[in-house]
């Protein structure tokens, strides 16, 4: 992409500072270049000071142009202006952010939620700056700004999106000093999710939408296998064994597929939902339906607040009742009925068994029949 600085200058509302926007292929400002005017000897002079995304702004030309205008009243040679480094083709962190988000659709990753909360958050703060401009306090001011209405975990998460289109960018040589984000102290947070629905629960939510038969599927699918919602959702029909009831399911947080197991209680659904669909299809979608991820979040989110969700702060992770908490339901029942921890490790696709040790204490043998009876 081609950046190019328009001839017009524009006043600013200080005296002598002016600035050129600075424009991509398609017209749009991406940056701003500032420069000084003054009169020296009866000769008007301009000086370019630097770009906003370097960090340059008003009051700092304000400040220049005041020390020059002093040496000249002092009768002195006025100091050289050191500009900061101005480049033709300014690489600006929107620029590598859109061909990282190329690469990442191109290998199917699931980015398209990263993409939301970078556009949303990210773009609007770092999008114009050249990457090389972008220090540390840039990145920090972003926690304390975002802290203030986000959760620890989703300020981490923005900083982590942060860190991982510099990584792109320094892996494709195109960024060649070391990632700012790397001095980023993560903020604290102690909310790894807790909540498992109890059978009660499991069946106040089948009755709640027992009338939608995309949510049900979706449900009963979820309970059933423990996958994440984007590997649900993206189970095709040729994924589907009916006679070994084994199910496909791609894994795209860990890039691999493993197996999972239909339960006798699910066969008959499928059987008849199998019949509608060819081999390509999604089994849990809806025709015209363009964001089936989007379209079954925004539809569960509001009937988990209701039935579960009640009186709960928005941000307490470790209690409220999520689409996620279909997966910790599945393993939290596996481990409550004696199901091997490793087995259970087996089923989720865990990579490390550290992740699944969470589910230890939930086990017949935890220890708990050891506990009450201790004193007796």
């Amino acid at each position: 992409m081609r950046l190019r600085t328009l001839n017009k200058r524009i006043p600013t509302k200080v005296n002598g500072v002016f600035y050129k926007e600075i424009i991509d292929d398609k017209n749009k400002v991406v940056d701003k270049v500032f420069l000084i005017r003054y009169r020296d000897k009866n000769k008007d002079k301009l000086v370019t000071i630097g770009k906003y995304s370097q960090g340059i702004r008003i009051n700092y030309c304000k400040k220049k142009r005041d020390d020059i205008l002093n040496h000249i009243r002092l009768g002195e040679v006025p100091t050289t202006i050191k500009a900061k480094r101005v480049d033709k083709d300014v690489i600006t962190f929107d620029m590598i952010a859109n061909t990282y988000f190329e690469y990442a659709k191109l290998h199917n990753r699931t980015y398209r939620n990263t993409l939301l909360r970078f556009n949303m958050h990210i773009k609007p703060i770092l999008g114009h700056m050249d990457m090389y401009a972008v220090k540390l306090n840039d990145i920090e001011q972003i926690q304390k700004d975002k802290i203030k209405n986000l959760s620890p975990r989703s300020v981490n998460s923005l900083i982590q999106i942060i860190n991982t289109i510099y990584n792109f960018a320094i892996s494709r040589d195109i960024f060649e000093k070391v990632n700012p984000v790397t001095k980023v102290k993560a903020l604290k947070m102690d909310n790894n999710r807790e909540k498992f629905l109890s059978l009660e629960e499991i069946k106040k939510l089948e009755d709640e939408i027992k009338d939608d038969r995309q949510l049900t599927l979706f449900v009963k699918m979820a309970l059933c296998t423990g996958g994440r919602i984007s590997s649900v959702l993206n189970i095709r029909k040729k994924d589907i064994n009916l006679t070994t009831q084994v199910v496909n399911l791609k894994d795209f947080k860990m890039g691999t597929t493993y197996k999972a197991f239909i339960p006798d209680s699910l066969v008959a659904t499928l059987e008849e939902r199998l019949e509608e669909i060819d081999s390509d299809d999604e089994v849990i979608n809806t025709k015209g339906c363009k964001s089936l991820m989007s379209n079954v979040s925004k539809s569960m989110r509001p009937i988990l607040n209701r039935l579960f969700n009640q009186g709960l702060d928005k941000d307490d992770r470790k209690n409220r009742t999520v689409v996620h908490t279909l997966r910790h339901t599945f393993a939290s029942h596996l481990a409550i009925n004696g199901t091997p921890i490793f087995t259970i490790q087996k089923l989720l696709n865990h990579k490390d068994i550290a992740m699944t040790m969470r589910y230890a204490k939930l086990a017949p043998d935890s220890g708990r029949d050891f506990v009450n009876g201790l004193y007796k």
